[in-house]
């Protein structure tokens, strides 16, 4: 296997342990991922959470779709346009993902803590390259 090879299975094996803590195990990582947005990011508009989530419009009409018919999205009036529609995350919304977050820093943190001080060092300079090479 290349470095490239042995580095995408690693980061996806993880990945998915990662995305696998979750609250609610109903809730789709695309419609986490919104819900998250929306949490961390404030309330905002179809077109904008489309764009920062990497997703079409019609993909992210779907996935709204059934955030708010759980209950975990509200709508709301834009500020300045009032024909414009404003997402924000419930505070049901919100506990689940502050909930799952929960779940998936208890996962990862005593893993981390059985680490050495030098793999925890390692570790800590390869999340910065691999935030860079997730923006480029």
């Amino acid at each position: 296997m290349t470095d490239a090879t042995d580095l995408r299975i690693a980061v996806n094996r993880l990945s998915r342990t990662l995305r696998a803590q979750k609250a609610d195990a109903a809730v789709t990582d695309a419609q986490f991922s919104a819900l998250a947005r929306l949490h961390r990011d404030g309330a905002m508009t179809l077109a904008e959470l489309s764009r920062q989530d990497g997703v079409t419009p019609p993909s992210m009409t779907r996935t709204v779709a059934v955030l708010l018919e759980r209950g975990l999205v509200s709508k709301g009036s834009h500020d300045d346009d009032r024909r414009k529609v404003v997402l924000g995350a419930t505070p049901t919304g919100a506990a689940l993902v502050e909930e799952t977050r929960r779940r998936r820093d208890g996962w990862l943190t005593p893993r981390l803590a059985a680490l050495t001080p030098a793999e925890r060092a390692t570790l800590a300079d390869a999340t910065e390259i691999m935030r860079r090479l997730a923006q480029s």
